[in-house]
């Protein structure tokens, strides 16, 4: 489905009737990198378990030159007006997590509870905003399949890579069905994000943050030290998994987020 939000189309799914739960997708991938947790969740018939395509990412419009993790916040809680959502529960992974941190940072009282998965409440320092803009130029000028190239050693693990081939296709398909202005304006945005660890102490809701064992880019080290400074968030360590532990170790990032929303 697709709805105009913020005078873009943005393109969703939406199943199931429950408390409400939306899956925020990583850089740069799209929705159905959520498919198998979405499909198993809806079998326990508790949760509306909706997802959404990030502007120019899956079949959502691009628009504009950045996309700022504010915007790609007001995108969800538009879409939350839409579809008649007061509160939700939302679980976003790497660059998703930005964008929840940003949904925290402006409409902490629409968010019902926090999965934060393989992402950081930090600021970018001046390294990494510089190698943001060099993945917006590559984008620009050799396009998507460089992209996936650049990217995809960061993005899964050695073990995943040696026993599941599968993943690497199919984090593959995702990137190249993103388009290059999209690419180039949310790796951009990525790099202007605020740094949020000012909200971290006063977060009142449910939170669980996951992070993999082998993530390259966020190391378990600093997901635990920052999960400490929430009240009450469970942390947890999924074994041989990357920076997309949901698609590499699929069955113990289920158990793991099913576990936690029973409990809402």
């Amino acid at each position: 489905m697709k709805v105009a939000l913020n005078n873009t189309q943005i393109a969703y799914s939406d199943h199931g009737i429950g408390l409400p739960v939306i899956f925020l997708h990583a850089f740069p991938l799209n929705r159905t990198m959520w498919d198998g947790e979405i499909a198993a969740l809806l079998d326990e018939q508790r949760y509306r378990l909706v997802s959404l395509d990030w502007r120019g990412f899956g079949e959502s419009d691009v628009a504009g030159e950045i996309s700022t993790m504010d915007v790609l916040a007001g995108d969800v809680v538009a879409l939350m007006d839409h579809l008649g959502i007061e509160q939700a529960v939302l679980c976003g992974l790497s660059m998703g997590g930005y964008v929840t941190f940003a949904c925290l940072r402006h409409y902490a009282q629409r968010i019902a509870g926090l999965i934060l998965a393989d992402t950081r409440p930090a600021a970018d320092p001046p390294d990494r905003q510089a190698n943001r803009e060099e993945v917006a130029r590559i984008a620009e000028t050799q396009g998507t399949t460089a992209i996936a190239d650049l990217q995809l050693p960061r993005l899964i693990s050695d073990y995943t890579r040696q026993h599941d081939s599968s993943v690497e296709t199919h984090v593959r398909q995702m990137i190249n069905a993103a388009t290059t202005p999209g690419i180039a304006a949310a790796s951009r945005g990525m790099a202007q994000r605020a740094d949020s660890s000012d909200l971290l102490a006063g977060i009142s809701c449910p939170t669980l943050v996951i992070v993999g064992q082998q993530d390259a880019l966020i190391p378990p080290f600093e997901a635990q030290a920052y999960a400490e400074l929430i009240p009450g968030a469970q942390f947890v360590v999924i074994p041989n998994a990357g920076h997309l532990s949901n698609l590499e170790q699929p069955d113990i990032f289920l158990a793991t987020i099913s576990s936690f929303l029973r409990t809402l």
